[in-house]
């Protein structure tokens, strides 16, 4: 352009047809541009000019979300739900328009191209307009049937399989049972799973703990428990003198993962109690017990020994 303007001025770029730009607007010029590219390229480049030349959005997304509460051993074991929910789909009385006569009409505010252009300095930016909301279009009389949306929402129920070792915030994808458009594109449900929590486990990722609570004698004895698991009993066995929060993992005891189906481990910790309450009897006997033990039942005399003086020490002169 530069060379030819320098050769034949103004009027050997207006023989080339470079002045066909001169009187356009942003609009029009991107659009010219846009048939350019495809005569030449194909298709592809409707971003490049009118924006019909894109596939039409939808009026809404297609994809939508639930969500179902199930208990902790359905989710462990899995099962069989049935989840209720509402999807959009096309007003038939008005053709998916929201206008009664089934009629839709150019936005008088962006011509129907659901941008509006501004200037400003040399910059060109443009914004959804305002008056269609990017639609393009507006109609003069909304549809009794739909109130003018285009269309309405149904209410459906289907059963989906929950998986064995699901987790809390893990979500299932039913295909095909989302919103439905005016092009005949449905999309997909998406259900987010919610697990209430159990009296006994906590579940951690594979893993599941268990607290067992143990009286202070059966730990100091090392006694053998019984306790319970996600699939039954097993023995645990109590090593003498056990210490209160001690852990013991049981292999293969937890929750098969929902995508390996390897298992997880169960931890029993144990929670030492104490009684709260000593008659003179009982009281009497646990006297006798810790003199029987001699010199190991006040370990703290040795573990301290010197260091009262020490302390005194400190204060003196």
């Amino acid at each position: 352009k530069r060379a030819t303007y320098d050769r034949y001025g103004k009027a050997g770029l207006d023989s080339q047809g470079f002045s066909h730009y001169s009187d356009m607007n942003y609009e029009d010029i991107m659009d010219d541009l846009g048939s350019i590219f495809e005569s030449v390229f194909g298709g592809g480049f409707g971003g490049f000019g009118e924006r019909g030349r894109r596939p039409k959005p939808s009026k809404y997304p297609l994809d939508i979300e639930t969500s179902i509460e199930i208990d902790f051993n359905e989710a462990v074991f899995g099962c069989k739900k049935k989840v209720e929910y509402s999807f959009k789909q096309p007003c038939q009385a008005c053709d998916a328009t929201g206008s009664k006569d089934k009629q839709t009409h150019d936005c008088p505010e962006c011509h129907g191209k659901g941008q509006v252009y501004y200037r400003q300095g040399f910059m060109t930016f443009s914004q959804t307009c305002p008056k269609c909301h990017g639609r393009g279009t507006i109609i003069k009389e909304r549809c009794n049937s739909c109130n003018g949306r285009g269309y309405l929402e149904e209410k459906n129920t289907i059963t989906v399989d929950i998986p064995e070792g699901i987790n809390n915030g893990n979500q299932i994808r039913a295909a095909g049972k989302g919103n439905i458009d005016e092009y005949d594109r449905q999309g997909d449900l998406y259900i987010h799973i919610i697990v209430k929590e159990d009296e006994h486990f906590i579940r951690n990722n594979d893993d599941v703990y268990i607290e067992v609570p143990d009286f202070f004698t059966q730990a100091a004895l090392g006694e053998n428990i019984k306790i319970p698991t996600l699939r039954g009993e097993e023995e645990l066995k109590l090593p003498i003198g056990a210490k209160d929060k001690q852990q013991f993992v049981f292999k293969n005891e937890g929750v098969a993962n929902v995508h390996t189906k390897r298992k997880g481990n169960l931890i029993a910790q144990i929670k030492i109690m104490y009684p709260k309450k000593l008659n003179s009897e009982q009281k009497e006997l646990l006297q006798k017990l810790q003199e029987s033990f001699g010199y190991e039942s006040s370990p703290h005399e040795s573990t301290f020994e010197g260091v009262f003086d020490k302390i005194k020490s400190w204060f003196k002169g």
